[in-house]
């Protein structure tokens, strides 16, 4: 028997505010504490770990939220972005481990107010303790700053090291800080990265490794062992990502391929003797992942479950500690088995939930004959059902079999969900990913129609009742998916949203900035043709479907006066526009768990009106 509107109501919010644990890691040194981001107040914060009781203890209150930390190598204190009001523009600041009473110190107080990098993390130590490094956009350039350690603990003044007005991905330490090894986009401009060694004692570049002007390099770690100045690194030149050693003195590279490994393959973390690396392969959306033994040169799959793994790390020469969820159960952080890959115990573990509907993997053809994957789920009853078709944050980013409280919402329902990984999402190949390079929106677009399609064709969906929904990138898509492709959806639910690529070159984030502009292989002055057809600004004359725009009003990514250009230019048109701002920036409504709820009783209401169906 269906169930009632009111208990389909608490299920689908109990989802969201279940506890879940999205980051953590440990002190190398000190392996009794750690640190971990779990939204166990309502608002996702760092809290101090107790290893092994597996005590938290709330460490920061940030009305925006926070999920990224470092920990100190002997764990006395913990580093994380200080941003203003969602910005995502601040400083680094530190504070004493498990003092929640202290207030924080900036570790840069001389420096502007600067961005971070794309890539995760800004902010590196060195395992001696006595360096960090931080890659800071300000200015129009990214900086490569050094920051020594005292032995009583303070720090001095930042060093800069070197500049780029190109993108520069966060730096990785060797164990002694005395080499910092940083990704740049020096080459060409449009995002395909070398690597750089600099010698931060002295201040000077020592080494370059390059792939090509059309392959990317990145750093992944160095060995955790004193005087070992072998580098961790991916590369993707054969086409799909592959792991290498480069070793800073003498220069040799040492690449790891495994031929019968098929997908892109990445490391994570060493072993703590340097003996053993933790990597995975990701095929399709799919991750697998091997223990590799350096000296025996063998290699052991892993009987890890199906699901996501994420952030995964050596916890001792036993256990891999790892972040796993699926689609309906909540992140939670588990170790695995070392030698065997199974599942040992849950070290913090997620809140309950009412049960979920699995995903499962599907495929396509787009409109040029590529196969494209996605994940579909379908509710109780009878088909054709109305559909919800949404498109991942990124672009370069993959949806994953990961818990969704948002999808099992749709799919309480009565919604069909598919999410597809259109092109430019990971784990598909070089030339899947880097297709929409200069020409963003295009091809992703004709994935999304292809996608609909698909589900006519299959009877899942209603062809009059099928609705596209996204956040951040995929919001931007929804948007313009509905003015480039009219005829095909009921309405679009866009989340914070670019709705003009000129104007966020012109006003976002010094970082997104450099971004945007090796995105299109231009600034919007050399490229002006692309930057208007890719812009959802200019086809809002042929949008025919009602539109949900939901955006932040400290967004530094997607800024809200472009959003409200769009909002105007929509009811000038006489378009249908609802729109909810929230006092936030880009991550606000990832990070708080009300706000989330808000934000999908928005949708809810959205869709079932739109589609004719009952509130």
């Amino acid at each position: 028997m269906p169930q009632s509107r009111p208990q389909r109501e608490e299920e689908w919010k109990e989802r969201y505010r279940a506890r879940q644990v999205l980051t953590s890691t440990v002190a190398w040194a000190n392996p009794n504490r750690g640190i971990a981001a779990t939204n166990h107040s309502g608002t996702y914060q760092l809290y101090c770990w107790e290893l092994p009781a597996g005590q938290l203890t709330q460490l920061t209150d940030r009305n925006e939220g926070i999920v990224q930390g470092m920990l100190a190598p002997d764990g006395q204190f913990v580093y994380y972005f200080d941003d203003q009001q969602g910005t995502e523009i601040g400083h680094f600041v530190r504070v004493p481990y498990a003092s929640q009473t202290v207030e924080s110190t900036d570790v840069t107080p001389d420096l502007p107010l600067f961005s971070l990098p794309s890539s995760p993390y800004a902010l590196a130590i060195s395992r001696s303790g006595d360096r960090l490094a931080l890659v800071a956009a300000h200015g129009d350039e990214f900086h490569l700053y050094a920051i020594d350690i005292r032995s009583d603990g303070s720090l001095q003044s930042p060093m800069e090291i070197w500049h780029s007005p190109r993108d520069v991905l966060s730096p990785v330490l060797s164990w002694d800080g005395e080499i910092a090894v940083v990704a740049a986009d020096e080459r060409s401009g449009k995002g395909h990265f070398c690597l750089r060694a600099f010698d931060l004692k002295g201040g000077e570049a020592i080494a370059e490794l390059e792939d090509g002007p059309e392959s990317s390099l990145e750093p992944i770690a160095f060995a955790p062992i004193r005087g070992d100045y072998r580098l961790l690194a991916v590369t993707n030149r054969t086409g799909t990502e592959t792991l290498l050693l480069w070793d800073l003195v003498s220069g040799k590279r040492t690449d790891l391929a495994w031929p019968k490994l098929t997908g892109s393959t990445r490391a994570f973390d060493w072993s703590p003797d340097g003996s053993r690396i933790v990597l995975r392969t990701f095929a399709e959306a799919r991750q697998q992942f091997y223990v590799y033994d350096l000296g025996s040169e063998t290699l052991t799959r892993l009987a890890n479950p199906s699901g996501t793994f994420r952030n995964a790390y050596f916890a001792s020469t036993e256990e891999i500690f790892v972040h796993y969820s699926d689609a309906s159960h909540p992140t939670q952080l588990v170790a695995l088995d070392a030698a065997t890959g199974a599942i040992r115990r849950t070290v913090l573990a997620a809140g309950e939930v009412p049960a979920g509907r699995s995903w499962r993997s599907i495929s396509f053809n787009s409109s040029d004959g590529q196969a494209v994957q996605g994940w579909l789920a379908v509710p109780e009853g009878s088909r054709p059902f109305p559909t919800v078709i949404e498109a991942h944050g990124g672009p370069y980013t993959v949806q994953t079999d990961a818990f969704s409280p948002s999808s099992q919402a749709w799919l309480d329902r009565g919604f069909a969900y598919l999410s597809i990984n259109y092109r430019g999402s990971t784990s598909f190949g070089r030339a899947f990913q880097e297709q929409i390079s200069g020409c963003p929106g295009i091809w992703e677009v004709e994935d999304l129609a292809a996608a609909r399609e698909w589900l006519v064709e299959q009877g899942l969906a209603d062809p009059a009742r099928i609705l596209l929904t996204g956040w951040s990138y995929g919001g931007y898509l929804t948007l313009l998916a509905l003015g480039r492709t009219p005829d095909l959806w009921a309405g679009g639910m866009a989340g914070s949203p670019v709705t003009d690529w000129r104007r966020v070159y012109r006003e976002s984030s010094d970082s997104m900035r450099v971004g945007v502009s090796a995105f299109f292989g231009g600034t919007p002055e050399e490229k002006p043709e692309q930057y208007a057809a890719s812009s959802p600004i200019t086809s809002t004359a042929s949008v025919r479907a009602p539109v949900l725009a939901i955006h932040g009003r400290n967004d530094s990514r997607t800024p809200a006066a472009p959003m409200e250009e769009y909002i105007a230019q929509m009811r000038d048109a006489g378009k249908q526009i609802e729109v909810h701002w929230y006092e936030s920036g880009h991550l606000g409504p990832l990070l708080q768990v009300e706000e989330s709820i808000r934000h999908q009783e928005l949708m809810l209401a959205f869709a079932e009106r739109v589609c004719g169906l009952p509130e």
